[in-house]
């Protein structure tokens, strides 16, 4: 698995301007609800991104685990924190969880942490 984060993020790049092309509604719509649940409330940004990852990891969604991992390092996190709450995620979900702890280990080094 290692490495495919880097591939990852290139594409998501040029996905981007494709959905904002032959999307815009989807892009839109999805935006505009992300912005209203992920801003800062009773919870911290911070907090709501390790919900966000623990959910993205039991559900295996490599696109989400990226895309988490580096919101996560945006709001704050380090690196441990994110390795923390992944384990946390792996305690509730079991071994299907635990196979994509290398996801989230390459997107964080991939992204410098």
């Amino acid at each position: 698995m290692s490495g495919n984060s880097a591939a990852f993020f290139e594409k998501w790049e040029k996905d981007q301007g494709k959905m904002k092309e032959m999307t815009p509604d989807i892009l839109k719509g999805m935006g505009a609800m992300f912005q209203s649940v992920m801003k800062e409330g009773a919870l911290s940004v911070k907090e709501k991104e390790f919900v966000a990852l623990g959910v993205a990891l039991a559900e295996r969604c490599a696109p989400c685990i990226n895309l988490h991992v580096q919101k996560c390092l945006g709001a704050g996190a380090t690196k441990e924190q994110i390795l923390e709450a992944a384990g946390v995620t792996v305690m509730m979900r079991g071994g299907p969880a635990f196979t994509h702890i290398p996801e989230i280990i390459d997107a964080l080094e991939h992204l410098g942490a």
